[in-house]
């Protein structure tokens, strides 16, 4: 991983385990989106006499080309149990809660982060289609076997792409070096083209 990573406890001690599922889901956004140029965790549990049932807060800062994703995971009440006629928290829950409640809400919030990031990779996107119509690529590697290859893009990205999306049945005809026009969209792995017109 490549992203430049700060991580940050606050009102608690440092706990390798929450260090390295945060390692973990950071890696996780930079394969979504390799030109992230900072990632800033912050992992904060309030002041016991401030909120009960130990929520923790996690606010993740991605600076991104042209912009910054922020979000902000608030604790809630998720978890905690009352005990209406006692008026008030069940011990039990409160234990087991703490336990799990800085899984559940860096959980969440790098869940939120991942829908922000992908968002921004689509509107960036959309707007290197709408300025380019259609763009020129290289091929950077193909495996004829397998049915697969990449492109290398103009500003550097390789772009994943099968067989069956060259068009008139020219990927027997690509080598490494070719020069392709392609359109480009979002699939389950990362971004890939759809469409090339082989030269």
């Amino acid at each position: 991983m490549n992203l430049p990573l700060q991580i940050t406890f606050r009102n608690m001690k440092h706990s390798d385990a929450v260090d390295t599922y945060i390692r973990g889901e950071a890696a996780k956004l930079d394969e979504l989106f390799d030109r992230i140029i900072s990632c800033r965790v912050v992992v904060e549990q309030p002041h016991q006499h401030h909120v009960r049932g130990n929520p923790f807060l996690i606010r993740i800062n991605l600076e991104v080309p042209g912009s910054e994703i922020v979000v902000n995971q608030q604790p809630s009440l998720h978890g905690q149990v009352v005990d209406i006629r006692q008026e008030k928290l069940v011990g039990e829950m409160e234990i087991e809660g703490a336990k799990k409640d800085v899984y559940v809400a860096m959980s969440e919030a790098f869940s939120r982060a991942r829908r922000q990031l992908q968002d921004y990779v689509r509107r960036q996107r959309s707007e290197i289609k709408t300025h380019q119509e259609t763009p020129e690529a290289r091929v950077a590697k193909i495996f004829p076997e397998e049915g697969y290859g990449f492109l290398q893009t103009i500003d550097g990205r390789e772009i994943y792409f099968h067989r069956n999306s060259v068009l008139n049945d020219g990927f027997s005809r690509l080598d490494v070096g070719s020069v392709v026009m392609y359109a480009e969209e979002f699939g389950e792995m990362g971004p890939q083209a759809s469409t090339i017109h082989a030269g």
